[in-house]
């Protein structure tokens, strides 16, 4: 198999990942009233989708050579990747803040920031109150790329003793600053796809014949975990789910029906700025929704595919119209 057959196929499950981010994003603390089926739905989703998508940039990253480099390298690869990441999660951070401080005024905005001081805070340190949430993936990703080489040089250049450090990682108290309480949590699911990226076409061959069969334990485990979500850890729902969804869903957009939708190619290769872009034409469009009614009720099946397109699309057209003529930015959400 090549490896272009290879990264088509990550790129189509990047499309279905990144969908499901965008479905997350469409609601934040307030539900639409009377559509109790669209809480569970959207907690479903938050069992699996992060996981799954740093499982796709694990499987990516290890797949290029990137975490065996030199050490002396370290330096600027490092510069790189913080020109890759970091600016744009600054970046676009500021300008969310900004955007959310200016719109509230006559708008409806989720998560404004009340403070220049909170704002800023918010953003850098106490992150659990970030204006700009919605892309802690960027910052989290750019300490993965940083951590990766280290830790797989420190553990023997071994990918089973990173996997387990990994695991160690995901169950310590880790204070919610600067969004370290992520970085510990995730860093398992990216080794996963490390992982699975070394196992090559053995790993394709298992997803592509018993896909269809891990599905069956992945919806009862994301079943389990809405149905009891209040009784069992986060962390156990979260390795669970995330952990049969990489089978499942990776199967999916490589021998099902999905397989052959060139839109989820197209998403899966602008999943970045997608990613980026996503919650302010989802915010905007509902803000301006809004002016002319409720959501709540049967309204929100007005609501939620004008939403989904807005945040899928929206960025879509930003790159193809706007972007790609700014030479810079238009590399950096490539």
């Amino acid at each position: 198999m090549t490896k272009r057959e290879r990264l088509t196929d990550i790129d189509r499950a990047k499309g279905l990942g990144i969908v499901l981010v965008v479905f997350g994003h469409l609601a934040a603390k307030t539900l639409p009233e009377g559509n109790a089926w669209f809480g569970y739905a959207q907690t479903a989703v938050y069992q699996f989708h992060m996981p799954f998508f740093m499982y796709l940039s694990g499987y990516v990253y290890f797949f290029t050579g990137a975490h065996r480099i030199d050490l002396g390298d370290w330096p600027s690869v490092a510069l790189r990747r913080a020109e890759r990441l970091l600016v744009p999660f600054i970046g676009f951070g500021l300008i969310l803040t900004v955007g959310k401080a200016l719109g509230r005024g006559f708008m409806h905005v989720d998560h404004p920031p009340e403070s220049a001081v909170e704002a800023l805070s918010g953003l850098f340190w106490d992150t659990d109150r970030s204006p700009a949430i919605s892309v802690w993936y960027i910052w989290v990703l750019f300490v993965y790329t940083l951590l990766t080489p280290i830790l797989f040089s420190l553990y023997g250049r071994r990918l089973p003793l990173l996997l387990a450090a990994a695991v160690v990682m995901c169950t310590l108290p880790i204070p919610h600053v600067m969004f370290l309480n992520r970085v510990f949590l995730y860093y398992v699911f990216f080794v996963l796809g490390g992982i699975c990226a070394a196992g090559g076409d053995r790993w394709l061959g298992f997803v592509d014949r018993y896909w269809g069969i891990t599905a069956c334990a992945f919806v009862a485990a994301v079943s389990i975990a809405v149905w009891y979500f209040e009784d069992l850890p986060g962390t156990a729902r979260l390795l669970a789910c995330g952990s049969l969804s990489m089978p499942v869903l990776h199967g999916i957009v490589r021998t099902g029906v999905m397989s052959r939708w060139s839109l989820l190619l197209l998403c899966g290769q602008l999943s970045f700025v997608i990613y980026l872009f996503n919650t302010p034409f989802i915010g905007v469009t509902k803000g301006l929704m809004l002016h002319a009614l409720p959501w709540d009720g049967a309204n929100c099946l007005l609501y939620l595919p004008v939403l989904m397109a807005a945040g899928v699309f929206g960025p879509v057209l930003l790159k193809r119209y706007v972007i790609r003529y700014l030479p810079y930015l238009d590399r950096l959400t490539n």
